[in-house]
């Protein structure tokens, strides 16, 4: 019953978001309930795929962040710790590095989704077949740290300032422009990535007891870790391979919540979901409201400045004592 009073108060959050979004930027709704073509258009057509966008990549993020805290078992887990977003990244970029962002009309989605494939399957061989979470996360790591590398080389070799550009600005994150085909891109994919995570409910409440204990209990962590890591990929590569690099949702998400679920993993994946779609759908809106004529104030940017404090600030509260 506690547990269905939030799921009813995070979907009408929600609702009230998705409803600003919409209205967000000085949309003509007297025009579009007057039947006007135009404001039919931009409903259509601009509106309603930025904000299913925004709802969808938020959720997988939500989603995904809870997952790898609970496998974690440490709060400060995001998915851009298992190296899957700054890989997603690196594909793109190559994309938009070697003129192939027109290729099929998704150049950029498709490499960016091999690029977090491709991250993924490194973290799996380099962590080693049975690597433990402090292992994971360490590969993780370096993973980022070599995406990140490549990514900036590729900006330093650049042929000209409007290349640098192009992939400079793509990699601040943002969902303006979206369109159905990036919605058609994004939502398979994040959605398979969402449905691969729920598989592991179960299993992230046995590891609350330790590991030892989780493989008493039946849970094969090998299996738990190709799954975790399988997901993110999925849920995280496809909110990267449309709208760039968006972090801190996240970690923001749970943590916000887990003290409503009396921190079980289980419990807390849905309303992360939930509370992942109403935070990046209420940061889009904000972001269109504040952005001035010619002078765009990207996503990606935005939800850095609103998570930095919020990361500060927890990292402050773990060295008193638990989350």
């Amino acid at each position: 019953m506690k547990d269905a009073r939030l799921i009813v108060i995070l979907i009408a959050v929600t609702g009230i978001g998705a409803l600003a979004h919409l209205l967000a930027g000085g949309f003509p709704l007297r025009e579009w309930l007057n039947g006007d073509e135009a404001a039919r258009l931009i409903l259509i057509e601009l509106r309603l795929p930025r904000l299913v966008l925004a709802l969808t990549i938020g959720a997988g993020l939500g989603l995904t962040g809870a997952v790898l805290q609970g496998y974690f078992r440490n709060p400060l887990a995001d998915p851009g710790i298992v190296g899957v977003t700054s890989s997603a990244g690196l594909g793109a970029v190559i994309a938009l590095y070697f003129g192939l962002g027109g290729f099929l009309g998704i150049g950029v989605p498709l490499f960016a989704i091999l690029g977090a494939g491709l991250g993924a399957a490194t973290l799996l061989v380099v962590a080693g077949g049975r690597a433990s979470a402090t292992t994971l996360i360490l590969s993780g790591v370096a993973v980022a740290a070599l995406a990140n590398s490549l990514t900036a080389l590729m900006m330093n070799l650049s042929p000209n300032p409007w290349a640098l550009s192009e992939i400079a600005y793509w990699l601040m994150g943002s969902l303006s422009n979206s369109s159905w085909s990036e919605v058609r891109v994004a939502l398979p994919l994040i959605g398979l990535g969402a449905l691969v995570l729920a598989l592991t409910a179960r299993s992230l409440d046995a590891l609350t007891l330790g590991e030892e204990t989780a493989r008493s209990l039946g849970v094969s962590l090998p299996r738990l870790r190709i799954v975790v890591v399988a997901g993110a990929g999925l849920a995280v590569g496809g909110g990267v391979a449309v709208a760039g690099a968006i972090g801190f949702v996240g970690l923001v998400a749970p943590h916000l919540l887990r003290r409503f679920v009396d921190h079980q993993p289980s419990r807390l994946l849905l309303p992360s979901a939930l509370g992942g779609a109403a935070l990046l759908t209420g940061a889009d809106a904000l972001i269109r409201l504040l952005s001035g004529q010619g002078t765009p104030l990207y996503l990606g940017v935005a939800t850095a400045l609103l998570g930095v404090p919020f990361f500060f600030w927890l990292v402050r509260t773990q060295t008193r004592g638990p989350a």
